[in-house]
């Protein structure tokens, strides 16, 4: 990538960079103002099975995945990015009144739908605009700080639902309403600060098209080792539903949903600060095991304590992996293809949320409430064996590259 005109910096990020974090942040403080409460509304209001939570959760993440690829596929097509984003940020802000208004699981689905379709619409542009923005070397500090942005709204988003039910024990349709404030100042900010990045149009460069051709055994590798592991990786509702089994009591819930947001968000930049320096691989294949152990300890946990603990350290996996996961795809992805790769990554992730959820909801209410954790613990302990073999595999490679040059 050439050297990026100087440009105004805001905390040490370029415009872009910072201004799509504080998008981030105001979108996830509606989003998780809602998250901790959809299943137990979904189970204590509308008295909905687990299974049922389960296909929920996979079909509203799993089927607007599809979209992330087609979108990043006609952002490349194009050359738009900042459209694309306005528009998902906006259709996930309009599907509050569909869960604020809903009397049957049916209408809880559709906003879940709503609000995930406008994620698939608006991830691969956005992160796109991210790495375009910056230069390669600080790629995991952009990520990151983005990641931790995303992931403070997280933090603030759970704090505000804690205050409005501490005044409204049964308010859970008035926090699903007022959530909309903060999603319209993210969508306020998107026309005020992005600015797209114009490209000179180059004749000699070919249209991206919707193929798997243009990226190499790497990516390819890469993208099914994550769709690997996310199949292990059920929704965070089972997490939620595990915690109120364990003894959490269902107020505090959006307490320990705090906690693990916090520890994210605190965690993130760090991590890919950490990631520029010693290697994103290094950091990837740790977070794979660490996620094998805490869910292995979700598993087994007995009281509250743990799960207080686990959460923190489910916060810190995040911290360890999600920017910096993309970090490295940016690093391996050809230049005129970012928006089609992160989509394609981002919906293989999200389409094995389906399997994901409904594996884990069968195991729930057919074998144990700790089994879904177990299957979560050996497919993330696969995953860390297959990139430990991608990882010799990608040194062999750039030795062979060295010596022929």
């Amino acid at each position: 990538m050439p050297p990026l005109k100087k440009e105004k910096t805001y905390f040490g990020f370029t415009k872009n960079v910072f201004f799509t974090g504080l998008v981030s942040f105001f979108m996830d403080v509606s989003s998780e103002m809602i998250y901790p409460l959809v299943p137990l509304f979904l189970a204590n209001v509308l008295g909905v099975n687990k299974s049922m939570i389960g296909l929920i959760e996979g079909l509203a993440e799993s089927t607007a995945s599809l979209l992330k690829v087609f979108s990043g596929w006609f952002s490349d097509r194009i050359g738009q990015r900042k459209s694309l984003m306005l528009v998902g940020y906006a259709i996930s802000t309009l599907s509050r009144p569909i869960m604020a208004t809903a009397t049957i699981w049916q209408q809880v689905l559709g906003s879940r739908f709503t609000d995930r379709l406008g994620k698939g619409i608006r991830t691969a542009p956005r992160d796109a605009i991210i790495a375009e923005s910056v230069q390669e070397s600080h790629l995991g500090r952009a990520f990151s700080f983005h990641r931790s942005m995303d992931t403070m709204g997280a933090v603030i988003g759970p704090a505000i639902t804690i205050f409005l039910l501490g005044i409204f024990s049964n308010g859970y349709r008035l926090v699903f309403w007022l959530s909309m404030v903060p999603g319209v100042i993210a969508v306020i900010l998107i026309i005020l600060f992005i600015q797209e990045k114009k490209k000179q149009p180059n004749p000699q460069t070919e249209r991206p098209r919707l193929s798997f051709r243009h990226f190499n055994w790497r990516v390819k590798c890469f993208i099914v080792i994550a769709a690997l592991f996310a199949l292990g990786n059920s929704s965070d509702a089972f997490l939620i539903l595990r915690a109120e089994q364990i003894g959490i009591p269902t107020v505090m819930i959006p307490a320990v949903y705090l906690l693990f947001n916090l520890v994210y968000s605190l965690s993130s930049i760090p991590a890919g600060m950490a990631a520029d320096k010693f290697g994103k691989k290094r950091l990837i294949l740790l977070g794979f095991v660490l996620f094998a152990g805490l869910y292995y300890g979700f598993a087994v946990a007995k009281n509250a304590t743990a799960i207080w603990v686990l959460f923190a350290l489910y916060g810190l996996f995040m911290g360890l992996t999600e920017g910096i996961q993309k970090a490295f795809l940016a690093t391996i992805i050809p230049p005129d293809f970012k928006a089609t790769a992160f989509g394609v990554y981002a919906a293989a992730v999200g389409l094995a949320m389906l399997p994901a959820s409904l594996i884990a909801g069968w195991l729930w209410d057919h074998v144990s409430p700790a089994a879904p954790f177990y299957f979560g613990a050996a497919t993330a302990a696969l995953s860390a064996l297959l990139f430990m073999a991608l990882m010799i595999s990608i040194r062999h490679s750039e030795q062979l590259t060295l010596q022929k040059s």
